[in-house]
């Protein structure tokens, strides 16, 4: 017997103006072998695909109109994360070595996903081993994978003003 998919629709939390990445780990974490995850959400996540990936899913994508999307993350057989799905590599690696950014960036006023661009321009345009420091709006999830596949390093933390800020060193 197959089971349903187990559905969820991200653009209530993006309408609020929330982060959905929690929600759909969430969610991944509580499917069944074998169960895939019908996402729902107001543009294609393609961030969200190489994320998923590494975790054993392949997605399958099509317009449902309006701008919205509908995204079937289907496991692939023998290939589904067993581990700790909020485990990260150690982006720290000798922060103390780490040189003083060269430039800084603030991206809290920009519309997604300008904050990560225009991060990930800066980076490329740096030397390797020099660093950037960023702000950002809220936590940059989907920049840390795609700073992690391009083999960059990087440390962060929330600030108190309730920003993210990111120090990274281009590898």
């Amino acid at each position: 017997m197959t089971q349903s998919d187990y559905e969820l629709d991200v653009r209530p939390i993006l309408a609020q103006g929330g982060e959905p990445f929690g929600a759909i780990m969430e969610a991944i974490a509580a499917l069944a072998p074998s169960q895939s995850l019908r996402l729902l959400a107001p543009f294609k996540p393609v961030p969200l695909f190489h994320v998923l990936s590494q975790r054993g899913f392949e997605p399958t994508a099509r317009e449902i109109g309006n701008g919205d999307w509908e995204v079937i993350f289907n496991p692939i057989a023998g290939r589904q994360d067993s581990g700790d799905a909020d485990a990260a590599p150690d982006q720290t690696a000798n922060p103390e070595a780490w040189p003083e950014p060269v430039v800084e960036l603030d991206n809290r006023g920009l519309e997604p996903p300008e904050p990560m661009v225009r991060t990930l321009e800066g980076v490329e345009a740096l030397s390797p081993g020099e660093t950037l420091a960023a702000l950002l709006p809220r936590e940059p999830v989907f920049l840390f994978e795609e700073l992690e596949a391009r083999g960059h390093l990087w440390r962060g933390k929330s600030e108190p003003e309730g920003h993210y800020r990111v120090v990274i060193r281009r590898g």
